[in-house]
């Protein structure tokens, strides 16, 4: 019980300075002047929003079925074929690391079977006859 009346008093203390505060005002809703700034179209405002006669013969400009422009043709080839080089250089860059990556580990294996087998030929080697590679015979 004890801690359910410390955490109301603190509460009640932290709303009371609060309240008091003189920053408290800062929270309030701004003046006119920003009510003023924003009915009032200026500004970046201007660059977002279109014009109402602009806004009406937007979608009008063009219909879904019109022909495209030379410009627009040019532009969007333009963004698929970089697009396609991207996508290209991506997947080559992929295979070299695959490709690295294969070839490490094939030396690594070749490396460690090397090793293991001229393990195998010192523990077996007799002392009697030379080592396998001057023991080969002709063909």
């Amino acid at each position: 019980m004890s801690w359910t009346h410390a955490t109301l008093l603190a509460l009640g203390s932290v709303l009371l300075a609060l309240s008091l505060s003189h920053q408290a005002d800062g929270a309030a809703v701004p003046g006119d002047t920003a009510i003023s700034k924003a009915t009032n179209p200026s500004g970046i405002q201007m660059k977002v929003f279109l014009p109402s006669a602009d806004a009406a013969n937007f979608f009008k400009r063009r219909n879904r079925r019109d022909t495209k422009s030379q410009d627009e043709i040019d532009a969007e080839q333009k963004q698929v074929l970089a697009a396609d080089e991207r996508k290209r250089e991506y997947h080559e860059e992929q295979r070299n690391k695959f490709e690295s990556y294969a070839e490490e580990e094939g030396d690594e294996q070749d490396e460690r079977s090397r090793e293991s087998t001229e393990q195998w030929r010192e523990f077996h080697y007799d002392g009697m006859h030379p080592s396998y590679e001057y023991n080969r015979q002709a063909i």
